[in-house]
Formats: C-alpha cells, structure tokens, sequence
C-alpha cells in the first residue's frame, strides 16, 4: 500500500487529528466506515500495515485488538492516543513493533507526554536534557555528552531518553546522535518552558534566541514524573547538557 504506518480514529470528531497526523508521518487512514462495523472495518486492515496510531479510549483498543495479537515479534505496534491528544500510550509492541518510538514522535507532534511500560525504558532511572546552538554537529553532541559522563562516572545504558526543546527537533547532529546511542528524542514545547523557566543559571543568548531561560534543565525536568537535577547545565562548544534522576518506584517514596 506504499506506507507502513496507519491511523485510526473511532469517533468522527477525532478526525481532524487523524488527518493531522497522518500528513506529519507520512501515514495512511483508512476508512473506519459506520459506528456499527468501525471495529470491523478496523480488523480487516490490522495486519496490512506495520504499526498503528489508534485514536480513542483504552477499553476500546482493547476490545478491538480482542483476538488478533498473536507474536510480539510479529505483531504491528499499536500507540494510543486519547481525543482530546494529552496522552500517547505505547500500548502494544513497544520494542519489537516500534510503539516506543512512535509514541514519542506522536507526543512530539502534539506536545504532550509519552507514556512508555516497557521494563527496559521503566528501569532506566536517568534523562538527558540538551541544549544546542543551530547546526551543531553529531560530534559536538557526543562531546559535551561525554564529557558529562566520564566526569560524574554515568553510563549511557542508564539513560531512558533524550530531551531539548520542540524548536530543536530537527537539529540534524542531534538527530543522528540520538539514532547513534539508539535513544528517542523528545520535545517539550517551547511556551511550556516561557512557564517552568527551572534553571541554575540563566543564558542570556537563550534568552535572546527563544525567549527562555534555559533548554537543558528545565526539558530534562519537564520530561520526568518527579525527577531531580543530577547534573545542573554544563555547557560545551555549543552545547548544554543536564542530567536528571527519575528512579521507579518505590525509590521515589
């Protein structure tokens, strides 16, 4: 069908989102068809593609995934997205059908948090924030990254995601770095930041530049459930890095 992704909305009024998203992924939407055979119509096309965008609630992915998962290996991934676009959830295939990663390209396109279960990505406690200066490259990246672990002895495999600004996601070095560390990326949106402006030190080209305080901190901040700065804002070439801890429970307690 010449696409490998697909997206569905139950309820018509979830449409415009669908269409959204499809053009920002480069995504089919079939045709749900009437409220009556939707779920029907949604089963006759599942396996035809490798991964799912399924707009509305849990119980109804569920009762309509209901009898066709059958391998993780094999099954498409389905990412959940509720209607009014606030949550994305890695629901099915979160490793070997790529609903991780998509869900935080979802959540980066609409803004909001992606929520990942998987074991691998729970357990891993840290979350680097980045700043970047435009057109930095892949090895400024990975130096002041590096530079930040070997001081604080950090190993990269404790690290669950990478974050900066939404303004930044298509920084190409930052980009490739994050494909290289096999990281996903995500964005806090930019007018999030003018409102949580968390940082030790404030940058005044930042300030200038986009209107914040900083990128770095108050990203890896945003990005946790109740994270705490590690490692405050340690600037390289260009590039800021930040390390925040946000350990499972029932470390928080």
């Amino acid at each position: 069908m010449g696409h490998d992704l697909a997206i569905w909305s139950v309820r018509e009024t979830a449409q415009p989102m669908a269409d959204f998203l499809a053009e920002q992924l480069s995504a089919a939407a079939p045709p749900g068809g009437s409220s009556s055979s939707n779920q029907q119509s949604f089963r006759a096309v599942y396996r035809k593609y490798r991964a799912w965008v399924f707009i509305g609630t849990t119980g109804i992915a569920v009762r309509y995934l209901q009898g066709l998962l059958e391998d993780k290996h094999t099954d498409p991934g389905v990412v959940l997205v509720d209607e009014a676009g606030r949550q994305v959830i890695s629901l099915v295939g979160g490793h070997e059908g790529g609903a991780n990663e998509l869900s935080v390209r979802v959540a980066n396109l609409l803004g909001t948090q992606p929520i990942l279960t998987t074991a691998t990505e729970s357990l891993r406690p840290l979350i680097l924030g980045i700043g970047c200066r435009r057109d930095v490259t892949l090895t400024q990246i990975d130096t002041a990254v590096m530079n930040v672990l070997n001081t604080h002895q950090l190993s990269i495999a404790n690290f669950r995601m990478v974050v900066t600004v939404d303004v930044k996601l298509q920084e190409s070095g930052l980009l490739a770095w994050c494909r290289q560390q096999q990281l996903p990326l995500r964005g806090i949106p930019l007018s999030l930041l003018q409102h949580r402006p968390w940082v030790t030190k404030s940058s005044d080209w930042v300030q200038d530049t986009l209107g914040v305080a900083g990128v770095c901190e108050p990203c890896a901040l945003l990005a946790s459930h109740a994270g705490k700065l590690l490692v405050p804002k340690t600037a390289h070439n260009g590039v800021t890095v930040a390390v925040v801890h946000d350990p499972p429970w029932p470390e928080k307690a």
